[in-house]
């Protein structure tokens, strides 16, 4: 009795995989960009769906090596690395390109014993950020949480309503320049939309 084939080695998952994992997690708000971004890395839906579940299983593998190195074996050796303090604490930044968005980079806040802080898309060093005056500025993947943050102060950061989600909440002008407030939601750092709150009925007590 023939022996049966031997089964396919799963390639390995990489940077371009990942991508298609934060694609999938902003399809969620913007399914018609997210396409489009799938469709220019050359992935069909369902090499998308298979990233996903991949990365899923490694988040959740009980063998799972810790975030950090997982970051570094999907993604390669960042481009960058520095020391950072957040109040008295002290973590490294590393950065790691995103070709699907030049300008900005995958940034990993880890702390000394590797566990990771935070993990989201920030503005690549040097390069220009979004010019942020009004509300219609706020266009979905323009801009990231620490722009929005700084160009609509005081903001004040809300519970997400999924782990790789944030949301700020602040006022700002309208074209005509009137105040309104809002709520601003972001999937791994990077802008989806803007929630706008209804208006006060001056009519009421």
């Amino acid at each position: 009795m023939a022996a049966a084939p031997a089964s396919r080695p799963t390639s390995r998952f990489g940077p371009e995989d990942f991508q298609l994992v934060l694609l999938r997690r902003m399809s969620d708000f913007q399914p018609e960009l997210a396409d489009r971004a799938r469709i220019r890395l050359g992935a069909s839906l369902a090499e998308q769906r298979e990233a996903n579940k991949r990365w899923q299983a490694m988040v959740r593998s009980p063998r799972a090596r810790g975030a950090l190195t997982r970051y570094r074996s999907v993604l390669g050796p960042a481009e960058s690395v520095a020391r950072r303090r957040i109040g008295d604490l002290e973590c490294e930044a590393l950065l790691w390109p995103v070709p699907l968005w030049p300008d900005l980079r995958f940034e990993v806040l880890a702390a000394p014993d590797g566990a990771v802080w935070n993990e989201w898309l920030v503005r690549a060093p040097g390069a220009a950020g979004p010019a942020l005056a009004t509300l219609d500025d706020l266009l979905p993947w323009s801009a990231t949480v620490d722009e929005v943050a700084r160009a609509f102060a005081p903001a004040r950061p809300m519970e997400g309503t999924a782990p790789t989600r944030w949301r700020l909440a602040f006022t700002g002008p309208d074209a005509a320049g009137a105040p309104r407030p809002c709520v601003a939601e972001f999937t791994y750092g990077l802008l989806q939309r803007i929630a706008y709150e209804p208006p006060a009925d001056r009519g009421s007590a």
